[in-house]
């Protein structure tokens, strides 16, 4: 049994989010041979915007940037100069700190603020507070987190979210985590009323993820032969390409679109099955898929999201996890490319990495891990 307690415990070890996709993890190296190629043409914008991103040297970010400049826009970088500092030399860059040092702000002007590094409201106070006066637009990313419990299926936009009771907490666990998302939203909407824009993903998946969430799968299936696939192949999962996501987002800024959005994917109902089978698709190896239920992979210590990956058991409060409704972004322009090509950009990005990097994965079944459950599950079924 993983409940909601759980679950959040186990995607909080870096920073809570970070297991998630949902906050831009860390890459800790250069990109190898460039942006992952953009495989259909991208159109420029009827009018050039000018946008401050805050952070945008790490995954989504990085893919938001790479969008907007196609699209034609004027960026600029706000982060602390760490973090892949060698991405997008043509871009102007300021260098300064959320938590304390946001001097490098003052006086400018940009049309739209792109955050995606704020999971504290102390920080999202402070530049949007900083930034009222000089910006149109504040679109703050946050996360499907932000919702108090995932019991009910099919939740949108209205539904409660987490509360704590000590507001000036500002240490993330597995039980901040989400309420914090939520505060943080509430200090983007009071600093630009009427002039927030605020994207609750879920788990976003693609080229440069370093979670290795979504990308064990197309890793493993790869590897080919029998592979241990979990629970019942109809149980729901979400997930959404961060190109996808980062290109909506700019189109956001574009049309000056404000309110609160669920962003996960695809558009309709994907199960476990559909996805590992739309993933075995683009691989030529020959592969075999063992369904191991719940209870048993639970008996033998296997865990949800962080060992099967992509997927948690809909039940004991999680029914709604993987089935949260984001009708009000695709009605706004969100879409979402074939599960092939995530999954095969996937793997060729993979194979890009390090084969140190390569060999020590972030998330997933660890092999002898995999061959020891499934010769017990073989062994009970006789």
């Amino acid at each position: 049994m993983t409940t909601r307690r759980e679950f959040v415990q186990r995607t909080a070890g870096a920073g809570g989010a970070l297991a998630l996709g949902l906050l831009p993890p860390h890459v800790g190296h250069a990109r190898p041979g460039g942006l992952a190629p953009l495989r259909r043409p991208v159109r420029p914008a009827p009018r050039a915007l000018r946008i401050l991103v805050l952070g945008g040297t790490r995954f989504l970010g990085v893919h938001q940037v790479e969008y907007a400049l196609q699209r034609g826009h004027a960026v600029t970088l706000f982060n602390r100069g760490r973090t892949n500092p060698e991405l997008f030399p043509e871009v102007e860059k300021l260098v300064g700190d959320r938590n304390d040092d946001l001097t490098a702000l003052r006086g400018r002007e940009w049309d739209v603020v792109i955050d995606n590094s704020a999971s504290i409201p102390r920080w999202v106070r402070q530049s949007a507070r900083l930034l009222e006066d000089a910006a149109g637009q504040y679109i703050f990313t946050s996360s499907i987190s932000a919702f108090a419990d995932f019991a009910t299926v099919g939740m949108d936009e209205t539904a409660p979210v987490g509360t704590l009771d000590d507001p000036t907490i500002e240490e993330i666990t597995g039980e901040t985590y989400g309420p914090l998302k939520a505060l943080c939203e509430k200090e983007a909407e009071a600093a630009f009323p009427g002039r927030a824009t605020i994207v609750r993903p879920g788990l976003i998946v693609g080229p440069w993820d370093s979670s290795d969430r979504f990308t064990y799968w197309p890793v493993r299936i790869d590897r080919g032969g029998e592979v241990m696939a979990p629970g019942d192949p109809s149980d729901p999962v979400q997930l959404v390409d961060a190109r996808d996501l980062a290109a909506w987002m700019v189109r956001l800024a574009e049309e000056r679109v404000m309110g609160v959005f669920n962003a996960t994917g695809p558009a309709s109902r994907l199960s476990i099955a559909e996805m590992l089978y739309g993933i075995r698709a683009v691989t030529t190896a020959s592969v075999a898929f063992t369904w191991v239920d719940a209870d048993f992979l639970a008996k033998h210590e296997v865990q949800p999201w962080v060992q099967m990956t992509v997927w948690v058991p809909p039940r004991d409060g999680m029914q709604g996890l993987a089935q949260v409704d984001c009708s009000k972004a695709i009605a706004a322009g969100l879409t979402f490319r074939p599960l092939a090509e995530t999954a095969r950009d996937t793997l060729e990005w993979h194979a890009t990495l390090p084969e140190e990097r390569r060999a020590t994965p972030r998330a997933g079944c660890p092999p002898e891990l995999e061959a020891e459950v499934l010769r017990a599950w073989h062994a009970r079924e006789g």
